[in-house]
């Protein structure tokens, strides 16, 4: 892929072949220290999670935890199963890995906070994104954007203060991600010195659009399904 600048990236623009149509609208060395970036939101997120902390919490505030769980589901399952097809080498062998070690840590940081209140993680079906290079990374690009277009459009609407320190703290990583990915993929990691946000609507829309939740957990692949859950 050639060099771009990238400011309001669209699926359609990362997919020009069509290949995730209808899915969410290279710096190796920087890979130990995005692990570790979780850290911090993790542990955040861990001192939420006492007895009585989701119920105390204000009813939106719930709901706004739980529409990023399920964003969270979607990412960890994706990472985690390119990681099992074992399709994605090279210099990208390394990403599913380590960014699947992260997004499953804010499920469980999620769950954990959440406790009952939870919602329960989808089966998913990737169409194959998951056992091809090129529609990998082109599916990690825009799930990446996506998710921090996603936090920063809840910013305003969460009401605990703590509760937005934790999803800030998560929301950093996850730009660090878009950023790794897009150089990856030969975009210009950050195209405008501002971003606007998604709200939850236009979110769950794309997230619909994509066809990957579904009512049984396999892919399109040769072989033996792959299930995530």
């Amino acid at each position: 892929m050639t060099n771009e600048t990238v400011s309001d990236l669209t699926l359609d623009e990362l997919d020009r072949d069509g290949a995730v149509r209808e899915a969410f609208d290279a710096v190796s060395s920087r890979g130990s220290f995005l692990t570790g970036a979780f850290v911090g939101s993790g542990a955040l997120l861990a001192t939420l999670a006492a007895p009585g902390r989701a119920a105390a919490a204000p009813r939106s505030d719930t709901a706004i935890l739980n529409f990023a769980l399920t964003l969270e589901y979607l990412q960890a399952s994706f990472y985690t199963e390119t990681e099992r097809v074992g399709a994605v080498g090279g210099a990208l062998a390394r990403v599913p890995r380590q960014l699947g070690a992260v997004e499953r840590a804010h499920v469980r940081a999620l769950r954990d906070v959440l406790g009952r209140a939870a919602v329960k993680r989808p089966s998913f079906n990737f169409r194959g994104t998951t056992e091809e290079r090129t529609k990998f990374l082109k599916t990690a690009v825009a799930f990446e954007d996506l998710a921090v277009a996603a936090y920063k459009g809840q910013a305003t609407r969460v009401e605990s203060p703590a509760l937005l320190s934790a999803a800030v703290a998560i929301h950093s990583v996850e730009a660090r991600h878009a950023a790794w990915m897009r150089s990856l993929a030969g975009f210009t990691p950050a195209g405008s010195a501002f971003d606007e946000g998604k709200p939850e609507s236009e979110v769950r829309r794309i997230v619909a659009s994509t066809r990957f939740i579904a009512a049984q957990p396999r892919t399109t692949g040769r072989g033996e399904p792959r299930t995530t859950g």
